[in-house]
This record gives C-alpha cells, structure tokens and sequence, in this order.
C-alpha cells in the first residue's frame, strides 16, 4: 500500500536549533508539539504530524465537512487515531474506558505499552474483527487509538503500528475547546486559511472510513 499524503516539510531551521538544544525528555511519544521531540519528515495535518511510513495507507477520516481522524491501513489491519481536547486538570482515558466498556461487550483490560489498554472486538459495516484500544493523555489532548484486524492479535504486525504511534506529534493549540472536542485536522497541502496547490485532476485524498465507534 502506498502513502497517500505527501510528507510534512522539515521543520524550519530556528525549531531545529530549539529540538538540539533541548533533547527529548522521554524515550517516545506521542509527542505534544510544545515539548523537545526528535525532528525528522512528518506529514503534517494540522492537529497530528504523523512519522512516514511508505507501507502505511494514510486517510482522513471525515464526519460532514469536518475531519476528525486518521485511518492508517497495513497488513490487512487497520489503525484509527482521534485526537481529543482534554482538561488541563486531568486526563480522559479512564472516562473514555468507562464509555468503550459500555458500548463494547467482553473486553479485557490489560497493561500495553502506553499504559491500560482494553482488548477484545470491533464491529463496523456488519463485521466484527479483533480489536485493541489504547489512550494516551497528554497536555490538554487525549490521543484515542484503535488497532483492529491481524494487528490486534498479531504482535509482529502491531509492532509497526505501535511504532508509528510512538512518533506522532500532537498539535493541540492555544484556542478554547470544549471537552472531548476533535482537534482539528485538515489535508497535508492545505495551510490555515486556503488551500495550498494541488495538481489538476489529481485527487488523492479521498475520505476513509468514519471513525464512529467513540463520539
């Protein structure tokens, strides 16, 4: 499968000098933007900068005119990534684990490597696959991701996801947002305020499933 989403620009040299003077207090993320993190090509969405990965199919997830996820294919499996605002005072995921819990029958809990996940199934278009959910709270965000398919079973397979997840930057903004707010994402080539260019005829980013199992 290929990237559909052309690849952020590095960043600019003055943010460069920031990240070297300052190195990453932790040995992975997600990252939150505001904090020292490696500084490598990332394709930039606006609320998530995610790493490269050319194995990766990278989609927006859309609800009405408004994208609020991203959908990445691999190996017969899929990952949705959700970035939520979240109190400055405390995180979501213990909440969010509570909702899943009662919308998901049969799940487990378990310890993954971002903490508690929950593990067990997920059911969309009238199919059910093997599904793990895992949540991370960062400064104001909330980061909600679900791997489901042979991922969620197969560790050799997971490992590229959870990878991937260990590189994503989280962009969460200075303006006021209510709880549990999608943080906004827009197309790669899109900047705040119009639309970047784009060749004729040339339409790669067409919307992917709808990330709808958690509202």
């Amino acid at each position: 499968m290929r990237n559909v989403f052309r690849r952020r620009r590095r960043e600019q040299p003055e943010q460069v000098g920031e990240q070297e003077s300052a190195a990453p207090t932790r040995e992975s993320g997600p990252w939150d933007a505001d904090e020292p993190h490696p500084e490598s090509d990332r394709i930039d969405l606006g609320g998530l900068r995610l790493p490269h990965n050319a194995d990766f199919d990278v989609r927006l997830a859309s609800v009405g005119d408004q994208h609020v996820g991203v959908v990445v294919l691999y190996e017969d499996s899929s990952l949705q990534l959700q970035a939520l605002a979240a109190p400055r005072s405390s995180g979501l995921w213990d909440e969010i684990k509570t909702k899943i819990q009662t919308q998901v029958k049969d799940l487990e809990e378990r310890e993954g490597p971002f903490g508690s996940e929950l593990v067990g199934e997920l059911r969309t278009d009238g199919e059910t696959r093997p599904a793990r959910y895992l949540g991370v709270d960062g400064p104001r965000w909330f980061l909600l991701a679900v791997i489901a398919g042979k991922a969620a079973v197969d560790e050799s397979v997971a490992e590229a996801y959870i990878d991937f997840i260990k590189d994503v930057v989280v962009v969460r903004g200075d303006e006021p947002m209510a709880r549990e707010e999608p943080i906004p994402l827009r197309r790669p080539n899109e900047q705040q305020g119009g639309e970047g260019d784009e060749r004729p005829g040339l339409n790669p980013f067409k919307r992917g499933p709808e990330i709808s199992e958690i509202r």
